[in-house]
């Protein structure tokens, strides 16, 4: 059955065909005629953000937190610019984004017209496909191979481009179940791959679970898998900063992050294994460290499903290219037909020197005095909240890694972050996207001022859609991540590293209609963070914290996973001193 419509009516008809709930965006001329289309229909919520960018992170923190595709509505020049940080931002973290961008008329295309920019050209690198549509017979069907190319294989941006006389033209609007897709990534992994994998299993005396985002960005039974196969064989399972939530962090085979800021244990377990077993992460610097020390002298297997991915940093004895759930399910039968077969001996051995590294307690700190440590913070902000149907997001920065260290994720899809990109500004956003989700829970962005302040507008969109997010800004009135390494690194010379005007942020909130709250002292510190929660609206939460607290355990750039810096509450006795000459 075909249907007459304009090009405009036909991306909104795309957009509900395809389940789409919530679209986030920013009106202008080249766009006008699609919002026209969303005045007149009631089947999908369109959220009003301040900024473009804030559109597309809001739209990364509705996917992540769902599994379904995130879409955001932008115009054309200057909107489809400022959504370039956060396509870039979901294209290196595996994020199924739909951008939809207006364009100038085709006619005036290349002459150079006001809010004219070579959007395609611009978005290719730091999208995962993109397209222009200069007929309006071929919208829809693009819009339908959009969300496929999205979802479909390593899941990713992808934008598209439609000029404004292709928006007012009337085309044939063709259904999803037309359109044929030449785009069909291998799911199934190779079982010769999957046999050897799991004769290496068998014989392992330090075996390792390296686990990153392609396990939750896989689905729910991915990550059943994981826990199954964790639970089956007895390894010990780590992951990347993208995969926490895969494993619960209560179990007692996790060994919590590992990478650059990373626990102990986890870090001395990647370089000391025999065998590792990645599981849809891409051996991100972060993680690896110094490349011709990383993990010497063990077997390595890589399961991912981008081929690009495979050999690109670390080469690999056992790669298998495919899906994760399906190969987790392959790979569980095989090795369960074969006799369910582990190094008992070698295990147990590896689980004593496992608890010794546990023994150093390398997240251990000191709270004293009248002054809040950051790590205090975020303890009493996971005491407080564990129990709570609860999702967190993250700006970037020492508070970022701190997050990760301090709070527990039982469940996927509960912990939203800029791992690839680093992206300040994209809690905040990200945390918008997630309440729109998920109307009924605690939504918490873990936060730094800095970085908050990027995205400060959208307070205004909080306000809007009574969405409720807290806001849990650990004010140290500095850049952390920055000033620590101009500390470490670069002589203490501290330039550039904090703002002398910062805003008084309970006023700030008050000036939007929000709830403001500070604190300053540990003993009131609970009774503020309940406050915050139990507050129906959204909240600003300036919390204020040490200011020269540094980040630990920290891998120095350029080092191995076994020369790691410590904090000075740690245990560390023997610990390498990897970074004296530094500090």
């Amino acid at each position: 059955m075909t249907k007459a419509m304009t090009g405009a009516k036909m991306v909104v008809q795309a957009l509900i065909d395809q389940g789409v709930e919530v679209v986030f965006g920013y009106p202008g001329g080249a766009v006008l005629p699609i919002y026209d289309e969303i005045f007149q229909q009631n089947s999908i919520t369109h959220v009003l953000v301040r900024h473009e960018q804030g559109a597309v992170h809001a739209a990364e923190g509705y996917a992540r937190s769902t599994g379904k595709p995130g879409v955001a509505l932008v115009t054309s020049g200057p909107g489809a610019t400022n959504a370039v940080t956060g396509l870039t931002d979901a294209l290196l973290d595996s994020i199924p984004l739909i951008v939809l961008t207006g364009q100038v008329p085709t006619f005036m295309i290349g002459s150079d017209a006001f809010q004219e920019a070579d959007t395609i050209g611009i978005t290719r690198p730091c999208t995962k496909h993109n397209w222009l549509v200069k007929e309006t017979d071929q919208l829809a069907a693009t819009m339908h191979e959009a969300f496929h190319v999205a979802t479909s294989g390593r899941p990713g941006p992808v934008l598209i481009d439609i000029p404004k006389d292709v928006q007012f033209a009337t085309g044939t609007y063709t259904e999803a179940k037309q359109v044929e897709t030449h785009y069909n990534p291998q799911v199934k992994g190779d079982m010769d791959a999957i046999t050897e994998l799991a004769k290496a299993m068998e014989t392992a005396k330090r075996p390792v679970f390296y686990t990153g985002g392609g396990v939750i960005n896989s689905g729910p039974a991915a990550s059943q898998l994981l826990r199954e196969l964790v639970g089956a064989t007895g390894f010990p399972v780590t992951s990347t900063l993208m995969g926490l939530g895969a494993y619960p962090a209560s179990g007692d085979n996790w060994l919590g992050m590992l990478g650059m800021h990373g626990l102990y244990e986890a870090n001395m377990a990647m370089h000391d294994c025999d065998l590792m077993i990645n599981i849809g992460a891409r051996f991100d610097d972060r993680i690896t460290g110094l490349l011709d020390a990383f993990s010497p002298g063990s077997k390595k297997a890589h399961i991912d499903i981008d081929a690009s991915s495979i050999n690109k940093v670390i080469h690999v004895d056992i790669p298998i290219l495919g899906d994760v759930a399906h190969v987790l399910e392959d790979l569980l039968n095989v090795w369960k037909a074969r006799g369910r077969k582990t190094d008992q001996e070698g295990l147990s051995n590896w689980w004593d020197q496992i608890n010794d590294w546990r023994a150093v307690k390398c997240l251990d700190y000191k709270q004293e005095g009248k002054i809040i440590k950051p790590q205090y913070a975020l303890q009493r902000l996971e005491e407080l909240t564990k129990k709570h149907d609860r999702y967190i997001t993250t700006e970037v920065g020492q508070h970022q890694m701190w997050a990760a260290q301090y709070l527990g994720f039982e469940d996927p899809n509960r912990w939203m972050t800029s791992g690839g990109l680093g992206t300040m500004g994209y809690g905040f956003p990200a945390s918008i996207g997630v309440q729109m989700a998920h109307r009924d829970a605690l939504v918490i962005n873990v936060a730094g001022e800095a970085s908050w302040l990027m995205n400060m507008q959208e307070l205004g969109t909080a306000m809007q859609f009574n969405l409720p997010v807290k806001q849990f800004i650990l004010n140290n009135e500095r850049l952390g991540m920055v000033r620590q390494w101009q500390q470490l690194l670069h002589g203490e010379r501290y330039s550039s590293s904090w703002s002398e005007s910062l805003p008084d942020f309970v006023k700030l909130a008050e000036a939007f209609g929000a709830k403001g709250i500070q604190c300053h002292d540990p003993d009131t510190l609970d009774d503020a963070i309940m406050e915050m929660i139990t507050h129906d609206g959204p909240v600003l939460f300036d919390c204020l914290v040490e200011k020269h607290e540094n980040c630990f355990p920290m891998i120095p750039s350029g080092k191995a996973h076994n020369e790691m810096l410590m904090g000075d509450a740690s245990t560390d006795g023997a610990i390498s001193g990897a970074g004296e000459a530094l500090v």
